[in-house]
């Protein structure tokens, strides 16, 4: 990578503009170019698609989706102590890096790309799983991404692709699931990054789905399946009663068990059960 576009590795990026990770910002370098540059690939072919990257850090990732072909990244970074570090990366790659010196949970990031889009991201734990939820609920759908290659805690990474029947399964899966196709890209491990961190770290890869797997209005099924699950050792008549005062009639006309609980229940049959929640 280091030959590929002429600037330093990353350790020595660091070394000069004294980019030590802040815990209170998630951060956890990933100075394994080879490493990023696989992660760029798991995301698919980049050419002709404009990448949204949050959090580069020192540009490690950044790097990587430009060298794979990237036709634009637009990298969200909170720390202005990596300002310098990026600037770097964006006189190697005229006119194809922007970076926003912004909170990621704040800024409009769409209004600075272009369509088609993609996302790709060693995403700070501590607002990870919050830009996933927001990426999977928009308020139309398709959404403006096409997919989201994106590192996480393995713990997170297993709840995105999990099955009914076991304790990983719950909201995260049926959000993700619902309208995208998921797996497990690739694992890494904590000494991958720097700092180490305490687990070990997945990668993970959404495609957009064109339309939702099974109909349902998305917030009556987001208000059923977080019912479920914020109570999940109860049956799904009592974890749901605040829902519908009939719930167990409703529960029964989805085809479902009063006595299953969150864990047990499908993808289809929450959605079921959220048509009969919203028909009233």
């Amino acid at each position: 990578m280091a030959t590929i576009d002429g600037l330093p590795p990353l350790r020595e990026v660091i070394a000069t503009h004294g980019l030590s990770a802040r815990k209170a910002l998630g951060q956890n370098f990933l100075l394994d170019l080879n490493l990023t540059a696989k992660i760029a690939r798991a995301a698919g072919d980049l050419s002709g698609c404009d990448v949204l990257e949050v959090g580069p850090g020192p540009g490690g990732l950044t790097r990587g989706l430009l060298a794979e072909g990237a036709r634009r990244v637009v990298a969200i970074e909170k720390d202005a102590r990596c300002l310098p570090a990026l600037a770097e990366i964006s006189a190697a790659y005229p006119g194809q890096l922007e970076v926003l010196n912004e909170d990621a949970l704040q800024v409009d990031w769409a209004a600075h790309l272009t369509p088609p889009i993609k996302v790709v991201a060693n995403l700070p734990y501590n607002v990870g799983t919050e830009l996933l939820v927001r990426w999977l609920t928009p308020k139309l759908w398709p959404p403006e991404w096409q997919s989201l290659t994106l590192m996480f805690q393995r713990e997170v990474a297993e709840r995105i692709v999990a099955q009914p029947g076991g304790k990983a399964y719950g909201r995260l899966a049926v959000l993700a699931q619902w309208r995208c196709s998921a797996k497990i890209a690739l694992t890494l491990p904590p000494e991958a990054f720097t700092p180490p961190p305490k687990v070990r770290s997945a990668v993970v890869h959404l495609e957009a789905l064109p339309e939702p797997r099974f109909a349902a209005d998305p917030k009556v099924l987001e208000r059923v399946v977080a019912a479920g699950f914020n109570q999940r050792r109860k049956m799904l008549r009592a974890a749901l009663k605040g829902v519908a005062p009939d719930i167990e009639d409703r529960i029964l006309a989805a085809g479902l068990k009063p006595t299953d609980r969150a864990e047990q229940v499908p993808i289809e049959g929450f959605c079921a059960l959220a048509r009969q929640v919203a028909a009233g």
